[in-house]
């Protein structure tokens, strides 16, 4: 008798929920590109309901987007995926150094698997930095009695690579002062990510090395008497060992610091495939600035935050970018992301959510 195969059903639900979020991403998307061809005919956007923008959304929407893609030099483009698939890379190469002060030995390949999964999940969850979660969830997997440390990893270092980039950001605001000082609108962007800067590194500061029970002994008590006390205290203590690896800390910021000219050279091979001129200068502090403020948990991935501030720094008269043109350009880099997340939607069909023991 032959034996019927059973239905891959943990299969089929991850096929499902791919189609699904990335349904939703390409709706976001063909929503702003539909509003655009819709109102270059003159016609009130604002003034249909929801259903009737839905539908013109994916009437307009694909061929919308498909020939602003056509627009972009080819070999421009192979080089922004490129750039952006480095980020990744370093990025991964950077969780593994974290990994390792806590002696997770986590190999390449599986990390890589996870930092792809994580970056699919960032298309759809809030901020760009929604994947975190996924990525904690499968990083407390990959070991049996470190846990809570594989946990603190992940959140480790999104604050290392966020500090980092708002310490690029703020040193470039010094060359770009000029351009700052003259539009109220970007020197007030310039404050929030100063804002974000301090709250950051008192963030580490006290993650990392602490001060609040040497002030008030009796914290650690109170730290205790919460629910979940003694699994926060242990964070708290898996912490303190990054403030103890001055070595890793300054081998972590270096690799984050070239993370970061990545993620500039990215934008600035789409502007030079666009034909558009921006001074590499002025890119090195809107890119930064734009991912800082993009990470906050506003919209999905940041869609729309981004394109907006996109927008705002590239219209003033230094620099002198149509909106239009921003808008393409910021979607052009967000299709990047988005091709890695197809590529980490692939991964995620075929993950196997195993548990290995450290080495």
């Amino acid at each position: 008798m032959v034996k019927k195969r059973s239905i891959p059903w943990p299969m089929v639900l991850r096929i499902v929920l791919c189609l699904v979020l990335l349904g939703w991403v390409f709706q976001a998307i063909f929503l702003s590109e539909g509003r655009n061809a819709y109102e270059r005919q003159g016609l009130a956007w604002d003034s249909l309901n929801r259903a009737e923008q839905w539908k013109l959304a994916w009437h307009y929407g694909p061929p919308e987007l498909w020939r602003n893609v056509c627009l972009i030099d080819p070999t421009a483009a192979t080089w922004s995926l490129l750039f952006m698939g480095a980020t990744i890379f370093l990025g991964t190469l950077r969780w593994r150094m974290v990994l390792r002060v806590h002696g997770i030995n986590l190999s390449l390949g599986r990390a890589a698997e996870i930092s792809l999964v994580a970056h699919f999940f960032n298309s759809f969850l809030l901020g760009s930095t929604g994947g975190d979660l996924m990525k904690a969830f499968y990083a407390a997997r990959e070991t049996s009695n470190r846990k809570t440390e594989a946990v603190v990893t992940v959140l480790v270092d999104r604050l290392i690579g966020l500090l980092s980039m708002l310490l690029f950001a703020a040193v470039m605001m010094v060359p770009n002062w000029a351009l700052l000082s003259g539009h109220r609108r970007l020197a007030a962007l310039a404050g929030i990510v100063v804002i974000m800067l301090l709250g950051a590194l008192a963030v580490a500061g006290l993650s990392f090395w602490g001060g609040l029970s040497r002030r008030w002994p009796r914290a650690r008590i109170w730290l205790r008497r919460l629910p979940k006390g003694e699994l926060l205290e242990r964070a708290l203590e898996a912490c303190r060992q990054f403030g103890q690896e001055p070595r890793f800390l300054a081998q972590a910021f270096a690799l984050s610091t070239v993370l970061n000219v990545m993620c500039v050279l990215q934008i600035w091979v789409l502007a030079r495939g666009l034909n558009l001129t921006i001074a590499p200068v002025a890119l090195s502090l809107i890119v930064p600035v734009i991912i800082c403020i993009a990470a906050m948990p506003v919209t999905p991935s940041g869609l729309g935050l981004r394109e907006n501030i996109y927008v705002w720094m590239l219209a003033v008269p230094e620099i002198n970018i149509p909106a239009t043109q921003a808008l393409l350009l910021s979607l052009l880099a967000y299709a990047g992301s988005l091709f890695w997340s197809l590529v980490g939607g692939v991964v995620y069909l075929f993950f196997r959510a195993t548990r290995t023991e450290e080495t």
